[in-house]
């Protein structure tokens, strides 16, 4: 077996796979995130084909991710089981994990398209409880950086957080894509954190960066361009909805919550309401912006 190493948002793991698997190969948005060395990973991940379902589980949650459906199972000791199909309903991957996330076997099957779909939902789902005990949040938003801060836009899938994210850049000077589907937002020493992250969906933005959070914000499609601020309940309900979490499971639901409460006494949360323009960006931009500061 070979181990692989890597960090992201500061959060070490690693991958231990056969020999004659190449990770980078099958995987090379990991690239950008190998570590050489790492302290106490968060999880560890270990490739074993020879996997087989438990004989004792419970259904808990069957997910449509929009690229294939995750069916979730608590086994009679406590333990996590994932089956991942793709979008065409194929068998790709069994993830079984302990409770707290921190021991991870896959058993990935199919094509090579199949097994790199599979392995990358394995990391992602390992990666996001894992991480939620250490106040980080997988979050789905598309997310931009300028002169150091972060600006993540959530809404639902198909809104228009990539189409508002590319106003941004076409519309005001210095501003970068930190990643556009999953970035990690996360809480360190008090201060809210914004990290590129190895999964950002169908554009390739893998980058190894964190900038201080400025704002979040809401989507959400109008005949008007305005930007206004949000009631901080309304802010908890919408932030909560685009994190990576599992509501039936208390010790992450209720991690994943603590870390909204820190993140939002300190960092407001808006509404744009926007056409799909550059004057959206530049009047978002004028409300939220963080450069004058």
């Amino acid at each position: 077996m070979m181990t692989n190493n890597y960090i992201v948002a500061q959060l070490p793991f690693n991958i231990s796979c056969p020999d004659d698997m190449d990770i980078g190969m099958l995987l090379p948005s990991l690239d950008n995130f190998k570590a050489e060395k790492i302290d106490e990973p968060i999880f560890s991940l270990v490739i074993d084909n020879s996997l087989s379902p438990s004989k004792h589980r419970q259904l808990m949650k069957d997910s449509d991710t929009g690229n294939g459906v995750i069916s979730v199972y608590t086994t009679d000791n406590g333990d996590r089981e994932f089956i991942i199909k793709d979008i065409g309903g194929r068998h790709c991957c069994l993830l079984q994990t302990n409770e707290d996330y921190s021991k991870c076997r896959c058993a990935l099957n199919g094509t090579k398209g199949m097994i790199s779909f599979g392995l990358n939902d394995a990391i992602m789902i390992a990666y996001a409880f894992a991480a939620c005990r250490h106040s980080a949040l997988l979050i789905h938003a598309s997310c931009v950086c300028k002169d150091g801060w972060a600006y993540p836009f959530i809404a639902e899938s198909g809104t228009g957080k990539s189409t508002h994210s590319a106003k941004w850049m076409n519309a005001i000077e210095d501003v970068q894509l930190l990643n556009d589907d999953n970035p990690v937002l996360r809480v360190i020493d008090g201060i809210a954190y914004v990290f590129g992250s190895p999964w950002s969906g169908k554009t390739p933005c893998y980058r190894n960066k964190q900038c201080q959070l400025g704002a979040l914000v809401h989507i959400k499609r109008d005949n008007t361009n305005h930007c206004e601020p949000m009631r901080p309940y309304i802010a908890f309900a919408n932030l909560l909805s685009s994190c990576s979490s599992m509501t039936w499971d208390k010790h992450i639901h209720n991690s994943v919550c603590d870390t909204i409460s820190v993140i939002l006494q300190s960092t407001r949360m808006y509404t744009m309401h926007c056409l799909p323009d550059d004057q959206a960006a530049l009047i978002c931009f004028d409300t939220v912006g963080r450069n004058k500061e």
